[in-house]
């Protein structure tokens, strides 16, 4: 359990870092509500992407290494 609290966290981390700069970088002051939508909505898909895989390959590393 504790290792699933930490996993999620550090993806957390990852997904807030991606979604920040997507929206700084690429949708830097929308015009209208729709494009500040539409970048909002782009940029949760790709960091809730970027949770689930970064959480998937730290889960597949701990579950594949030996115990010590």
């Amino acid at each position: 359990m504790k290792q699933a609290i930490l996993t999620g966290l550090i993806g957390g981390v990852m997904g807030l870092i991606m979604s920040f700069l997507m929206n700084w970088l690429l949708v830097p002051i929308p015009e209208t509500v729709l494009a500040n939508a539409l970048g909002n909505g782009i940029s949760g898909l790709l960091s809730g992407f970027m949770v689930g895989f970064i959480g998937l390959l730290m889960y597949l590393k701990k579950s594949t290494a030996p115990e010590k």
